[in-house]
């Protein structure tokens, strides 16, 4: 300790400049060091008085403590008007910088039917409404074979709320960060039977990535909740072969649901 503080005896020959002082493994230095070369004797030891040091008070690192921000609600914990605010003001992927707003959703928020599409297009970007334009118009007349009808027992909703650009598909970063809010919307609507609604929204609800032809005509069910997947209506305006296929989709949806629109 008394080394660390330089405490230690430094040696200075006559007539010279002092050295500098070299770190000394003990406060004592030995008497019989001589040196011959100077007229006097050698000198005699020196000690250093042992002077009370104060011990050092431990310094205890604690962790930095940053101001406290007040965090947005998980989308698990929102009700309706909460949820509706944080998608108006969600810029947690790309897409918002490019729309001209967000698409939330439409309908019955207590409705036995859900329908999920994939995301807004470019009238649905400019209406601020889900399945608007002509493929809206073919979703109504789907609905309508099946005796329901759009804002009656019916909620219809995307699962990115934003329009990706010249509507492709959305990448899996943007479904991933918009992803819990269609998830509660379901949560919130609690409906009876889902409706997913091309190859976006069924991978996206199921959790997998398969093929609209290995998914069609099969039972599934999303936590509870069954789910028929058929085709998206802007699929069936580009290839109107498919939609007998689109029949038989609602179809065994009606039977799921014992009949009962």
């Amino acid at each position: 300790m008394l080394r660390e503080l330089n405490l230690y005896p430094q040696w200075v020959r006559r007539n010279q400049p002092a050295p500098v002082a070299e770190e000394q493994a003990a406060v004592e230095i030995p008497v019989e060091a001589k040196t011959p070369q100077l007229d006097k004797p050698a000198p005699v030891a020196v000690v250093v008085p042992e002077a009370p040091v104060e011990a050092m008070p431990k310094t205890v690192e604690s962790p930095v403590k940053s101001p406290l921000v007040e965090s947005t609600p998980e989308a698990d914990k929102l009700s309706w008007p909460q949820l509706k605010q944080q998608v108006r003001d969600c810029t947690a992927c790309k897409l918002r910088a490019g729309c001209t707003q967000t698409v939330f959703g439409i309908g019955d928020e207590q409705a036995d039917w859900l329908f999920v599409g994939e995301g807004p297009g470019a009238d649905e970007d400019a209406l601020g409404e889900p399945f608007v334009g002509e493929a809206g118009k073919l979703l109504d007349n789907m609905l309508m074979a099946i005796q329901l009808k759009r804002g009656r027992n019916v909620y219809i909703a995307n699962v990115v709320k934003c329009r990706p650009p010249e509507n492709h598909n959305p990448a899996s970063e943007e479904i991933s960060a918009c992803l819990p809010y269609l998830q509660r919307q379901i949560e919130l609507v609690q409906p009876k039977l889902i409706v997913a609604l091309g190859k976006v929204a069924s991978n996206a609800l199921l959790g997998k990535d398969a093929t609209l032809a290995s998914l069609r005509g099969i039972q599934h069910d999303y936590h509870g909740i069954p789910l028929v997947v058929t085709y998206h209506p802007a699929y069936l305006l580009r290839s109107p072969s498919e939609k007998v296929k689109a029949w038989q989709d609602l179809c065994l949806a009606l039977k799921m649901r014992g009949g009962d629109a």
